[in-house]
């Protein structure tokens, strides 16, 4: 089956096999959401299935929720774990020092909230989504449906006054209505196509009446695993300041591939 997989996919895949050697019994563990956070939550459930760990996983949104409970993985709330040794999840993009921009998928609340109650924070990502200066992807901002219009004119005159190359916000779509995320609010995107100062913008933004958060991720990543099309994998330590790089196999008769 990883014959018909795009490298893309393979990549993705590669990034989250590896990741999930983090992972020991007995842990709780905070699950990503997105494409590539799913690769790693199948292989979380293999490794409970076909290893026999034992781990609480803590999902950042209902559809991550679905899938760990799918393959065997025991899904608590944050509130039941209270801290979780480690979160591993996606990135939308990550830059030299691992800050991140997240929420293409519209979870970036919870999954900002899993991720500062973890010991530890690792990104799978393949290479794509590695960049110079971040803010070619649109920076995702959380907001109440309350005066969204109201945020959004707010956020557009504070950007005035930072260090980005663009200033559209635009109301996230699902069809013909407002996208409504997890918590039952909206998500503005912010397209500003370079980000000089993301920790100044992300106090700034936060700072307006009727944000909630936003997809800015700063000093919060330890360890980014980038996968590659052939299998490649590197394994970026943010505190040790290492980088290792290994090859995954990928195994055709791998149970990940079944249902796919």
């Amino acid at each position: 089956m990883t014959g018909e997989l795009s490298p893309i996919d393979k990549a993705k895949f590669a990034a989250a096999k590896r990741a999930v050697d983090f992972v020991e019994d007995g842990m709780r563990v905070g699950l990503g959401t997105g494409s590539t956070a799913a690769w790693m939550v199948r292989c979380l459930g293999e490794m409970v299935r076909e290893d026999g760990i034992r781990i609480k996983g803590v999902p950042t949104s209902v559809r991550t929720a679905e899938l760990a409970r799918q393959v065997g993985i025991e899904v608590i709330s944050l509130d039941e774990a209270k801290w979780l040794d480690l979160t591993i999840d996606g990135a939308d993009e990550f830059d030299a020092d691992l800050n991140l921009i997240k929420g293409g998928g519209g979870a970036l609340l919870q999954e900002k909230i899993v991720a500062t109650a973890s010991d530890q924070m690792i990104v799978i990502a393949d290479t794509a989504k590695e960049v110079g200066t971040l803010g070619a992807f649109p920076l995702p901002v959380e907001v109440i449906p309350f005066g969204w219009q109201t945020s959004r004119a707010l956020i557009e005159e504070a950007l005035i006054n930072l260090d980005v190359m663009g200033r559209d916000v635009t109301l996230r779509m699902n069809g013909d209505a407002a996208f409504v995320t997890d918590e039952g609010n909206h998500i503005l995107d912010l397209h500003l196509k370079r980000i000089g100062n993301p920790r100044q913008l992300s106090l700034v933004i936060n700072q307006i009446p009727g944000v909630v958060e936003n997809g800015l991720f700063i000093d919060i990543c330890d360890v980014v695993v980038v996968g590659h099309g052939d299998g490649r994998v590197e394994v970026r330590d943010i505190n040790a300041g290492t980088v290792e790089e290994e090859k995954i196999d990928f195994l055709e008769s791998d149970n990940l591939f079944t249902d796919l």
